[in-house]
Formats: C-alpha cells, sequence, structure tokens
C-alpha cells in the first residue's frame, strides 16, 4: 500500500493509514487519468457520485456558462439564482407530487442533518429512529443514527434519543410509536453491502409510520440517482417516503445535497423559530448547475440498457472461483470474497490491470462497485475484464 503519511507530508488530513495515494491528471467518462500516464476504469463512479461519467458535458458545459455568470452572492433563502430554481423544478418533476419542495445542501450528511431537524418540528417528537447496518454520513447527527459502534464510539456523546431496529424485520416496527418523530432508513443499504429490503417490509414499514404518525425519512444519498436502476431507489417497492435524502450523484460530480418533502412541512423550516434551518452554501449556482445536468441526464437514462450491464457483471462475477456471492440491484453491487485479504489484494492488483476497486466500510470480505450508468457496451465488457483480472491471484 501506498506511504501510510502521503497526505499528511503535502499538509492535507488523512482519512485512513493506507490512502491510494493516486495523483489524479484528469479525467473522462469512465477513465480517470493519472499524472504517471497511467489509466483506471473508474468501476465505482467516485462512491456513487460521477453516475453520467466523468467531464460530461452536459454538466460541464451548464458549469462553464454558471461560472461565467456569478458564483456566490448571498446565503441560501435569500436570493434567487435560475439553476437553483430549475433543479428544484425538475427534481418535482421526478417525484411524487407530495415531494415538491427542495432543500439543497453542501452534502448528503448536511441533508440528514436537516431531515432530522425538520421531522422533529413538524412532529414535535424527538424519538429517532433507525436501522442496524444504516450508514448516513459521518457529522454528529448523520453518524449518531448510523449503526457501525467501532466508528460512533471515540466520538459520544452524540444526538440522544436513537433506537435501533433491524433492517428487514417486521417484529421490530413494533418500536415505532406515537413518541417517534421519524424512522429513517436507506432504501437500499449501501456501505452494509448493498442489502435490499424485502418489499412487504418496507411496505409494512410505511403503514406503521402513517399509524403512528411518524415521519419516514428515506436515505437515497448513495442508492438514488438511477444508482439502483429506476431514477430513486423507493420506486422498486411500492412506498413514498415523507422525506428524500439526496446527495453524492445528484451534482454530476459537484458537491451537493438535498432533502426533499412536501410545501406543508417544509414551510415549517421558516418560522417558531425564524431561519429554523440556514445555511451559506446549500444551493450554490455552481452546485446546482450540476444538478440540474445530473437532473436532465436522469430524465434520459436508457433503464433497460443499466439493466442489461448489470445481469451481464453479476453473470461474469459470479462464474469466478473467487467470488462467493454477489448481492446486487441495477449496477450497485457488493461481491462476496473469502476475506479481507483477498479484496485488499483484489484492490491492489486493479490498481496494476487499470481498473478502480474499493471496499466496504462495514463488510470488509467484500467490494463494491457502482460503475456509470450511460458506459457503452464496449466499455461494460472492457471493465469487466480488467475486474476478472483483478480477481486473479
Amino acid at each position: 500500500m501506498s506511504n501510510a503519511k502521503s497526505f499528511l507530508d503535502r499538509g492535507l488530513a488523512d482519512t485512513t493509514p493506507y490512502p491510494l495515494n493516486i495523483e489524479v491528471d484528469s479525467a473522462c467518462g469512465v477513465w480517470i487519468n493519472t499524472t504517471n500516464n497511467g489509466k483506471l476504469f473508474d468501476a465505482i463512479s467516485g462512491i456513487g457520485v460521477s453516475n453520467w461519467g466523468h467531464q460530461n458535458s452536459v454538466i460541464t458545459n451548464l458549469l462553464h456558462h454558471q461560472i461565467d455568470s456569478s458564483l456566490h452572492t448571498m446565503v441560501y433563502g435569500e436570493m434567487l439564482n435560475r439553476n437553483t430554481v430549475k433543479a428544484a423544478a425538475l427534481l418535482s418533476d421526478l417525484l411524487p407530487k407530495n415531494l415538491n419542495t427542495t432543500y439543497f445542501t453542501n452534502s448528503g450528511a448536511e441533508a440528514i442533518e436537516g431531515a432530522l431537524k425538520l421531522a422533529k418540528r413538524a412532529t414535535g417528537r424527538s424519538k429517532l429512529i433507525a436501522c442496524s447496518g444504516g450508514y448516513h454520513g459521518n457529522t454528529a447527527g448523520a453518524l449518531a443514527v448510523s449503526s457501525n459502534n467501532e466508528r460512533k464510539a471515540p466520538f459520544e456523546p452524540l444526538l440522544p434519543g436513537v433506537k435501533f431496529i433491524d433492517f428487514n424485520c417486521s417484529n421490530s416496527l413494533n418500536s415505532i410509536d406515537a413518541e417517534t418523530a421519524c424512522v429513517l432508513v436507506e432504501t437500499v443499504q449501501g456501505d452494509a453491502g448493498v442489502r435490499i429490503p424485502n418489499p412487504y417490509w418496507i411496505q409494512e414499514l410505511r403503514a406503521k409510520c402513517n399509524q403512528e404518525g411518524a415521519l419516514l425519512i428515506l436515505d437515497e444519498v448513495q442508492c438514488g440517482m438511477g444508482r439502483t436502476g429506476k431514477p430513486f431507489a423507493f420506486e422498486h417497492f411500492n412506498v413514498v417516503p415523507d422525506i428524500l435524502c439526496l446527495g453524492k450523484a445528484l451534482g454530476g460530480g459537484m458537491p451537493i445535497g438535498a432533502f426533499v418533502s412536501s410545501r406543508d412541512l417544509m414551510s415549517q423550516l421558516s418560522h417558531s423559530p425564524k431561519l429554523g434551518h440556514i445555511t451559506t452554501f446549500g444551493g450554490h449556482p455552481v452546485a446546482t448547475a450540476g444538478a440540474l445536468g445530473a437532473l436532465e441526464l436522469l430524465k434520459e437514462t436508457n433503464w433497460s440498457e443499466v439493466e442489461a450491464q448489470g445481469e451481464y457483471w453479476e453473470s461474469q462475477l459470479n462464474a469466478h472461483p473467487k467470488v462467493k456471492s454477489v448481492r446486487r440491484i441495477g449496477l450497485f453491487m457488493c461481491v462476496k470474497m473469502d476475506g479481507a485479504d483477498q479484496v485488499s489484494k483484489a484492490v491492489e492488483n486493479g490498481l496494476k490491470e487499470g481498473v478502480l476497486l474499493f471496499w466496504f466500510l462495514s463488510v470488509p470480505n467484500a467490494f463494491r462497485l457502482s460503475p456509470p450508468l450511460n458506459m457503452t457496451d464496449a466499455e461494460s465488457k472492457l471493465g469487466i475484464e480488467l475486474i476478472l483480472k483483478s480477481l486473479s491471484f
């Protein structure tokens, strides 16, 4: 692995003792070009960010136009920018009628924070319910509703009043009661290894929230924006949340998040108190220009092609002797191997073969795959060939 102090030696904070330490020169489509003339097939899309590849012209043209027009002018909620308005309108057009009002944030974790505040404000309750295996970000509130205790312990105490229930367990829904402000769940759990809910369970969850007057928050920061083979993951399960959280691919490569709800619920953040939720850079015109491009691409995506490529990759991986199992929905995959050592070897071999693979935080014996949704069939075939070569050790 790389020098453990490679980031620190450059005056940058480390996030891991073993960074990849790859210096990027440029990126285009499915490819990342490194400063040593190397080339990597991006099989993870920057952890689900570059869903339509790097430097997609639909996105970059809008970014260039906005940069030439203006950058920051005033904090969110005071002035309007055409890209921010257009992005919100297009998002509303793509979503069910009750999800018609968007609060843009700077990241997915901030979207979670805003959604939790909105749930407390709207219900007047303080009990928060989250799911085992859930990951929602690393800010204090988002970490509090994430379930990996090892990652939380050094930073406790975190947000109080959080109860965890078992994902995909009907009996656990009895914990939802008249004191519950909200239930927060990833529609498809990402960090837990692409765990897909039983449709009956998530429909039961929706019904139980209705019964108790609790709000259902679906976190689609990672699994939304087409990653599961539909525009939004909840469309697979015939449920609609009260609040939807988005991030990652929403900006087409720009840093952005959003929580989306009804006009009635969202209006409560503007009074009692005023400025109930405020941000300086949320709704930034350049970030929302990226979102506008990403949403336009989402609207035009060929979902049958996405599913066909996902099926092809899954079948090729399942045929490899090093692969124990594959969990997949759309182009979102968890590939299980015999242990963490084999996963590390696969990632390291990938860098040699010319393909970027990556770990899950909470599933050491598996690696993730989330390639661009618009890769050509030729790129898809090349990508899986490089991945299979990486597993040959």
